[in-house]
């Protein structure tokens, strides 16, 4: 198969890319591996990590268009009440991590939707469920990608003219033989303060499998999972008791903190107020990533609110699965969904209640909900990728405010987006407590999309060159949409003007030329300075 544009992974990052270079009139071809498009609100099933002024400006206007039509795609098609239904800034699941909460299956329609016209019209190819296994490369192009069925393992060969690695570990790049970094930069290579003396790559913030729950009448126990007792007496030097509890480690504190569990609270979905400078708002687990609140439908509708788990106990920090064998990887994954399910099982077996009781019987896994028999996630959310070695790295001394301070992030030249979220990042598999500290507004330099060396392959996702350390902050959904819209949009440009991606973001007039063009877009590369007039 031959097209102009070839995106590899059809998470968040690569359905922007998709969408920026089928808006400029190219052709392209996106795979995924799963069965579901949208990677990290869809099929790892997390709902959008966002800074607290989504609603007015820091985002693109496609990102904005995305959260719009999951709101109205509720209002088309679920029994609201009239007060939810009225609510402007509809919040489906009233959950305090963010102001749209929603069940993973309406992101995936209206991902679906947004490309659909493209799809008809013959622009985009969808290969599902596709892999890249293999890549031609000539000099520091690019020629080909092998992309492989998961299923009837069946190889297709694409060619084209720029390859945009969305995937969520990077892959493309060792397939490629793209430089990158992977893991925990040194001090010394880095400048930042939050940096250990010595690099350490196989270092990586722990993944995790998350699940959806909800809590009915009966007995829902599961049998208990084989490894149970390993999991139930797993305690990690820093966290303050047993992973299975309610006990962990504050992210901004590190002080022990004592969670809260009360399944179907009857709360106003209303009067949630997600703001992220509130606090995370994981005092309470059930309503912190709730994603259907009962009380947003009419009465009947739903028996039980429907809460996504994504909470401390299930990172998984026993291992990397970056750079490891298939097999290695594999047994990663497979331990990762055992802790997960141990945490079910204690919810529903061992959990404190507040009338003195042990266990929430009724709790219920929801893999209709996440597309799965299996009752898990589709897909483990992955924090941490390969990062490409960039024109521009992204350092920690570039936007954390105990760092610059008043002055605000580093302004780049080259700016092609904007993106707010504190440096956080969750246990690692090097031992690591959370790091989780106060950023400033930031932007995205161009440059931190360019591999040094090759010419036509362009990260869409957590493969960009920020450190161990500022990933922290660029990995969250609004983030990764924008870095991929750029790239799909930059492909398409350079396309359209027979430059090169390293060439528009060396020379001031062509790089003038692409801003002016992606801000007529919607996208915002400046942060608002608001003063009087």
């Amino acid at each position: 198969m031959q097209t102009d544009i070839l995106v590899v992974g059809g998470g968040l990052g690569g359905v922007a890319a998709a969408l920026g270079a089928l808006r400029a009139g190219r052709s392209v071809i996106m795979s995924e591996e799963y069965d579901w498009i949208g990677g990290q609100l869809t099929s790892q099933a997390v709902p959008p990590d966002e800074h607290s002024w989504v609603e007015h400006f820091g985002v693109t206007r496609s990102y904005r268009q995305l959260r719009t039509d999951i709101r109205q795609y509720y209002r088309d098609h679920f029994p609201l009440t009239e007060a939810s239904r009225a609510w402007g800034d509809l919040n489906p699941g009233a959950g305090w991590v963010s102001r749209v909460c929603a069940e993973p299956r309406v992101g995936l329609a209206v991902l679906e939707a947004m490309l659909m016209p493209y799809r008809g019209g013959g622009k985009l190819k969808v290969l599902q469920p596709y892999r890249p296994v293999a890549a031609d490369v000539e000099g520091d192009n690019v020629r080909t990608v092998t992309l492989r069925h998961r299923d009837t393992e069946a190889e297709i060969t694409v060619s084209a003219t720029y390859v945009i690695d969305a995937t969520e570990l990077g892959d493309l790049l060792p397939l490629t033989r793209t430089e990158y970094a992977l893991g925990f930069e040194s001090r010394s290579d880095t400048g930042e303060p939050n940096a250990p003396d010595e690099a350490q790559p196989e270092n990586v913030q722990a993944v995790s499998i998350c699940f959806a729950i909800d809590h009915v009448d009966g007995n829902q126990t599961i049998d208990k999972p084989e490894n149970y007792d390993f999991w139930r007496s797993y305690e990690p030097s820093f966290w303050g008791g047993p992973l299975l509890g309610f006990k962990a480690p504050h992210p901004r504190t590190l002080e022990t903190t004592t969670r809260s569990f009360t399944p179907n609270p009857d709360d106003d979905p209303l009067l949630v107020d997600a703001d992220q400078r509130k606090g995370g708002g994981d005092e309470n687990l059930w309503t912190f990533r709730r994603i259907a609140a009962r009380r947003n439908f009419v009465p009947g509708a739903y028996q039980s609110d429907i809460c996504l788990v994504n909470w401390p106990m299930i990172d998984y920090m026993e291992g990397s699965i970056l750079d490891v064998s298939e097999e290695k990887k594999a047994r990663h994954l497979k331990a990762a969904a055992e802790l997960s399910y141990s945490v079910f099982y204690w919810l529903q077996t061992e959990a404190p209640r507040v009338d003195g009781g042990q266990g929430f019987k009724g709790l219920r896994l929801r893999g209709d909900i996440t597309g799965t028999e299996h009752g898990l996630a589709m897909a483990p959310y992955i924090r941490e990728s390969r990062r490409i070695k960039p024109v521009t790295r992204i350092v920690e001394q570039d936007l954390s405010y105990a760092v610059r301070g008043e002055k605000g992030a580093v302004n780049y030249r080259d700016s092609i987006g904007v993106g707010m979220y504190r440096i956080d990042l969750h246990p690692s598999t090097g031992g690591d407590n959370y790091i989780d500290v106060p950023s400033c507004p930031f932007e995205i330099p161009l440059g931190a999309l360019l591999p040094q060396r090759v010419k036509n392959l362009l990260p869409a996702g957590k493969n960009i060159g920020t450190t161990h350390i500022t990933n922290g902050c660029y990995r969250l959904h609004p983030v990764e949409w924008n870095v991929g819209e750029v790239a799909g949009m930059l492909a398409a440009h350079c396309l359209n003007k027979g430059l090169m991606p390293h060439q528009v973001q060396e020379n001031d007039v062509h790089l003038a030329n692409f801003q002016s063009q992606i801000s007529r877009e919607g996208i915002e590369i400046r942060w608002p300075d608001v003063r009087a007039y």
